[in-house]
């Protein structure tokens, strides 16, 4: 160790991150350790709650949980870790005005999470959209419905049909739950609209296996393929991507059509500074690591989540980038890294998966949870009651339950606010009508 008190370092401030830091913050003593945490963001997003944050069932801000507010004793580093030296037990940090600076550590834990997995399809980058972020979630609320204003003030039927087609490559939670809220959104916005009814839109799901929700039992995404296709979503399995040029989507089983709006969920994959490191991965990306979520043959470095090879010793192989699992994965390693610097035994990280939940819009959803299925309603309310126990802060808690609560009396806010994506465009149009120097406004 280089420091009196030892400093552990957190890289990464989603699940792993914070649920780590808590953890230690819970069971060491001040003196025991330096804790501190450096993340893009000074704040958590719990995931779960981003397809009802796009769909305006949640303020944004109600699924964004202050690091500085939940963590009372670690030092928050906010910026971008765009190197680490683990032999100098130092990593790199850029601030968001472009400063750097490296933080020294003796011990470092990797909760780097992942990043969207794209494919090498023409046009895709330049015309789809992840859904991993606060930022996607409001971004595709507005585009929605600017896609509805945009049908509305037109009388071209190609125009139309382009603007109202949205598509949603990838069947696992993300891609189904936020086609689901967003397409109940849309029901809700077409009765303000004059010339924009449900019948004229066009909602299509891809996944190129041959079943969606695969991280639930196949009934549950048999009954959620019945849903969304009652409610007139157009499902393509087997089938992938193979161009996206310019809107112009062409699906494998030849099928072609034309939209504003590609929404990529097709799979995760370890964020891309792990495979910088230098560091041992997997054919996947990530970090090896054994039963306690060290790093093979690196001494003071762990790591967990999205962005490491955890085993699971139960069912084989490893387990997979759930929001559940690294939760338990990192209040576990909070436990190890304890009793490591205790000179402890360390535990085993075991979790037996409980189950899926997921969402399929308003008062609709599907749930498994060990032998207990539900669907509908009871699975809807269950998946509501369950994420509100787990996001952090009572805070959070009462906001989101008030925001349910006035959902209640309400209809649904449907006001887009696309511009705000745009904060300098209103200076630079009024710069550009200006007469010059002299002149004035009345």
């Amino acid at each position: 160790m280089t420091n009196a008190v030892p400093r552990i370092l957190i890289a990464g401030g989603g699940f792993v991150g914070l649920y780590t830091a808590l953890g230690l913050e819970k069971r060491l003593k001040k003196d025991e350790a330096e804790i501190i945490l450096v993340s893009r963001e000074s704040f958590m997003t719990y995931q779960p709650f981003l397809p009802e944050a796009a769909a305006g069932n949640l303020e944004p801000r109600h699924v964004a949980v202050p690091l500085r507010t939940v963590l009372r004793r670690t030092r928050l580093v906010t910026g971008r870790i765009t190197r680490i030296d683990h032999e100098r037990r130092a990593v790199s940090v850029t601030s968001p005005d472009g400063n750097e600076q490296d933080v020294r550590y003796d011990i470092i834990v990797l909760g780097l999470g992942s990043v969207s997995r794209t494919l090498p399809v023409p046009g895709l980058t330049e015309t789809a959209v992840g859904f991993k972020s606060i930022a996607e979630a409001i971004y595709l609320r507005n585009q929605v419905l600017s896609r509805m204003d945009a049908a509305e003030s037109t009388t071209d039927e190609t125009i139309r049909r382009r603007a109202l087609t949205f598509v949603f490559v990838g069947g696992g939670y993300a891609g189904v739950e936020a086609l689901a809220e967003l397409e109940d959104m849309s029901r809700d916005a077409a009765r303000r609209y004059r010339s924009v009814d449900r019948e004229d839109m066009r909602w299509v799901l891809v996944d190129a296996a041959p079943e969606i929700l695969p991280e639930m039992a196949p009934d549950s995404g048999r009954y959620a393929i019945g849903t969304l296709s009652e409610r007139g979503v157009e499902i393509h399995l087997s089938t992938r991507v193979q161009s996206a040029e310019a809107g112009h989507i062409v699906l494998s089983n030849g099928v072609e059509l034309e939209t504003d709006t590609l929404v990529w969920t097709a799979g995760v994959r370890a964020d891309p500074l792990v495979g910088r490191l230098g560091w041992p991965t997997d054919d996947r990306g990530r970090v090896p690591v054994d039963e306690f979520m060290r790093v093979h043959n690196l001494p003071d470095a762990w790591a967990a989540g999205d962005c490491a090879a955890v085993p699971d010793l139960d069912a084989g192989g490893s387990n997979p980038p759930t929001a559940q699992h690294a939760l338990r994965q990192a209040r576990r390693l909070a436990g190890n890294l304890t009793a490591h610097l205790r000179g402890q035994p360390l535990r085993e990280f075991r979790y037996k998966n409980m189950g899926g939940l997921a969402s399929l819009g308003r008062y609709k959803g599907v749930a498994k949870v060990l032998s207990l299925k539900l669907r509908g309603f009871p699975a809807w309310l269950l998946h509501r009651s369950y994420h509100l126990v787990m996001i952090p802060t009572f805070n959070r808690k009462v906001r989101i339950v008030l925001d349910w609560t006035i959902a209640l009396f309400f209809r649904r806010d449907v006001v887009q606010l696309g511009s705000l994506q745009r904060p300098r465009q209103p200076f630079r149009e009024a710069s550009e009508g200006a007469d010059g120097p002299g002149a004035t406004s009345d």
